[in-house]
């Protein structure tokens, strides 16, 4: 490890024996160790010089992920906390609705996924306000995949029911849904911009407490903008 990041504070290399020099190892078991991480890919050698590899290349993307992921978390959690109600965040990539991030406790519960959400979004808000922000042809071909299916008497009843409500959603406003998911909750979800990808921060409540919805939701909303940077880099997660 300390080979490694010797090398990594070298972006131009560095020979076998300033890096022994560096970590204060004997020249034969730098020379030893440095052909183990070239074999292994975490290394390269040009010239003489050794430099970080594929290998170790992937290990820092992992880690700025885990980074990333992190950072989103701990933001929902901030939210949570302060707001009194779960928090979700989600994207529509790759023709998939995929939840990134879920901040509960055991005062604020999620909802629990008894029904995939992927293969429900016409029933939960995320996954309306993730069709609200595609065009018509992709919202059909979603629907094609994952046609209308009535989950709690108050699911929205047929594909074109659900596309006409879609095309009556404002830009920026909350995406409310009753009791369609499960029976004892609602939910609302707001848009996220983050380049062209679609995305959602949503929160949940049970019914009873339904007149919290829509103002928790505007209190979200106003913090959104204040962490947009943070969300906005979980895209490459």
């Amino acid at each position: 490890m300390r080979l490694l990041e010797s090398v990594a504070a070298h972006p131009y290399g560095a020979p076998a024996k300033q890096l022994a020099r560096e970590t204060c190892l004997a020249l034969p078991t730098a020379y030893h160790l440095l052909r183990t991480l070239v074999h292994e890919g975490y290394l390269r050698r040009e010239r003489g010089l050794f430099f970080l590899g594929d290998a170790a290349e992937r290990l820092g993307r992992s880690g700025a992920r885990q980074k990333r992921r992190s950072m989103v978390a701990d933001t929902l959690a901030h939210w949570r906390d302060s707001i009194g109600v779960p928090v979700y965040y989600a994207l529509y990539r790759d023709g998939e609705i995929e939840v990134v991030c879920v901040s509960d406790s055991l005062e604020t519960p999620a909802v629990e996924e008894w029904a995939d959400f992927r293969e429900t979004g016409h029933a939960h808000a995320i996954g309306q306000c993730l069709l609200s922000q595609l065009d018509e042809d992709a919202r059909r071909d979603h629907l094609a995949r994952y046609p209308v299916r009535p989950l709690t008497p108050y699911t929205v009843r047929d594909d074109d029911a659900l596309l006409r409500r879609l095309a009556r959603t404002g830009r920026m406003e909350p995406v409310v849904e009753r009791q369609e998911y499960v029976v004892g909750t609602v939910c609302a979800a707001l848009p996220v911009t983050v380049g062209t990808t679609a995305a959602a921060l949503a929160i949940s409540l049970p019914v009873h407490q339904a007149e919290r919805l829509l103002p928790a939701a505007r209190r979200l909303q106003a913090e959104i903008g204040r962490h947009l940077g943070s969300l906005a880099l979980s895209i490459s997660i």
